[in-house]
């Protein structure tokens, strides 16, 4: 493709943007303004003028969106003059740490441990500690929230001054231990030991920066401040770095991403050009109308307004219901009358502020027979995909006490918790003969799985894995339907490894494993399944629907009363800006008068967000009445 070529259907922004060549730029993006069209014609307009694709280095936060970039920018640009490297944050950290473990001071062949592998663990070092009181989830919160900040366990011990400081070190010391025992990282982990080895060995950084002179980041307003420092150091003095955000779309600040990050930019980045991105292509003007009035009641944002492309559509439909039974049933009667019309399932989302809001949504789908999906249930997180992982985890260490304590009894194998503990500490002479003897047969058939990993193509070794544990044996006479469910799991996992058969073992379970940790919600989402959504709200960034129907619009439910230091008291209001910018076509906004929560029918008040809307732009729907035009 040529360079008229790609400039041909872009607005005036999107093309300054595209044919910006050296030094920084900043694209300020609204929601659904084109911004990947925009990055993806950029990095094709870098390789028509002149710089290698090897050269370009392209980061987002999900792999979804690396993936949707990646092929988007094939369709560009010709085979044979390579591909750019796009990935995440965290697969760009694996990479670097996997290419230069000795310098980041990492295991050569270290594991990846999601959020299920490090509540375990910590559950495990509270136990241990004599800590059982304390939440295993408020603890690893407080310590990613220090990695985040670049914090070692040892400064922030020497640093505690509170009793729950105290706690929090103790438990951080012991948590750090069992990672190191595991030869695991967890995901902060990754981002802090990259900066880390950036900062300190100044020819691996040369090297990344010649490598790579030009970086694009999407969702740059996503940005934590270890991600911040990586972005910083591999752009170098060149600085031919391009970001892309929008303030008002920045939903993760609990997560510690910080908005100052793009704030900043252009102090961080002298010279920086400054690009905005305000013609919307998604939505209808009543339903950016709305959006507008939401978002702009924000202070701490760069000013803009995002201007239809389309016409004004239809109304947005509020609905008051009795309570949740009686809104999800609305919601799915007007999702059928959608379907009659002729509709696809896939293109209707329902979004919801918490989890627990999506059970009286499911029955109410079940019993009119519509066909819907539950993101955020991710196939590598089921029991039985998990306990085959931790398989190919202990044969790969068996110093994994994590892995060991859960797959040794998975099938029953008769071997106890004491005979485990002794195991586990060292103590087999302590113990009987033929525990002593169950124990070996255990160990024996994990170092049979660990030949089969580092000599047989992947999915061939995951068969022997399923034969040797016993497991195909458990899941094979299954007698109920979710045993069933399982064994298909287990089952699919082999052909999910089909894809790793080319690489070099162990790379294969390793590139698994890694997938495995890095999975996001979204990534569960195919473009042939044609089923309505049900998600959470910050769960459907970045996607798009026909049809939305935003959920629970209750005064302390959205916007929520759980709010803490760590997040920005203006978030909420972007997490109802984001909410509101999924939905194309029609958009359906509906509360309850009364929901039940923790176990107690509790009156509500609606949320104060519908009051920023327009009331021109809305029209109150009944149930009965027939609302769709």
């Amino acid at each position: 493709m040529n360079q008229k070529s790609l400039l041909f259907g872009l607005n005036e922004a999107q093309k300054t943007a595209v044919l910006h060549g050296s030094g920084p730029l900043l694209i300020v993006a609204g929601a659904g303004a084109g911004k990947t069209k925009t990055i993806t014609h950029r990095i094709a307009h870098l390789i028509e003028s002149g710089v290698p694709a090897q050269n370009i280095l392209a980061m987002t936060f999900t792999n979804k969106a690396a993936g949707e970039m990646r092929d988007r920018v094939r369709r560009l640009v010709p085979s044979f003059r390579g591909h750019p490297m796009v990935a995440t944050f965290h697969a760009l950290c694996v990479r670097v740490l996997r290419e230069f473990p000795a310098k980041a001071g990492v295991p050569e062949r270290f594991h990846i441990w999601d959020q299920d592998d490090q509540i375990r663990a910590m559950k495990r070092v509270l136990k241990e500690g004599g800590l059982e009181d304390e939440n295993p989830r408020s603890t690893l919160a407080a310590i990613s929230r220090q990695k985040g900040s670049g914090v070692s366990a040892i400064e922030y011990g020497e640093h505690a001054s509170t009793p729950r400081q105290h706690t929090v070190s103790r438990a951080w010391i012991w948590y750090e231990a069992v990672l190191h025992e595991a030869s695991a990282l967890d995901f902060d982990d990754l981002l802090l030991k990259a900066l880390r080895l950036l900062e300190r060995a100044p020819d691996v950084r040369e090297l990344l920066q010649s490598r790579w002179p030009y970086i694009i980041i999407d969702e740059y307003q996503d940005t934590n401040a270890l991600q911040y420092e990586i972005a910083r150091l591999l752009a170098g003095e060149a600085q031919n770095i391009c970001v892309v955000g929008d303030l008002d779309q920045c939903i993760y600040t609990w997560r510690q991403a910080r908005l100052e990050n793009l704030l900043s930019f252009e102090r961080a980045f002298s010279g920086a050009k400054v690009v905005r991105l305000e013609e919307n292509f998604r939505s209808s003007g009543t339903i950016l109308a709305a959006a507008n009035n939401t978002i702009e009641k924000n202070r701490n944002r760069i000013p803009k307004e995002l201007r239809p492309t389309r016409g004004v559509g239809e109304p947005i439909y509020v609905f008051e219901s009795e309570n949740e039974t009686e809104e999800a049933w609305f919601i799915a009667t007007k999702i059928s009358e959608l379907l009659a019309r002729g509709s696809r399932p896939r293109q209707i989302a329902v979004l919801y502020r918490n989890n627990y809001q999506s059970r009286a949504l499911e029955e109410a789908m079940l019993e009119q027979g519509i066909p819907y999906r539950v993101i955020g249930t991710r196939f590598f997180e089921r029991k039985e995909v998990k306990d085959v992982l931790s398989y190919v985890r202990a044969a790969l260490n068996r110093q994994s006490a994590q892995d060991i304590s859960r797959i040794i009894t998975i099938p029953p194998r008769g071997i106890g918790q004491a005979t485990l503990a002794k195991a586990l500490a060292g103590k087999n002479a302590e113990l009987p003969t033929a525990a002593r003897a169950k124990l070996e047969n255990f160990y024996a058939s994990l170092a049979g799985m660990q030949r089969a990993l580092e000599t047989l193509p992947l999915s061939e070794a995951l068969r022997f894995v399923l034969e040797e544990s016993g497991l195909q044996h458990m899941y094979k006479n299954a007698r109920t339907a979710e045993e069933e469910e399982r064994f298909e799991n287990v089952r699919e996992l082999v052909n999910l490894a089909v894809r790793y058969d080319g690489e070099l073992p162990p790379r294969g379970a390793e590139a698994l494993l890694e997938e495995a940790a890095l999975q996001s919600d979204q990534d569960e989402m195919r473009e042939n399944d044609d089923r309505v959504s049900l998600m959470t709200i910050h769960a459907s960034k970045g996607l798009e629907f026909e049809t939305v129907f935003l959920t629970g619009l209750e005064q302390g439910l959205f916007p929520s009363l759980h709010i803490d230091e760590t997040t920005d008291p203006e978030e909420e209001r972007r997490l109802m800006y984001v909410a509101l910018t999924r939905a194309m076509d029609r958009l359906f906004l509906t509360f309850a008068r009364a929901r039940l929560r923790f176990g107690s029918r509790e009156r509500a008040v609606p949320s104060e967000f519908l009051a920023d809307i327009d009331p021109r732009l809305l029209t109150w729907a009944e149930p009965t009445e027939a609302v769709i035009e």
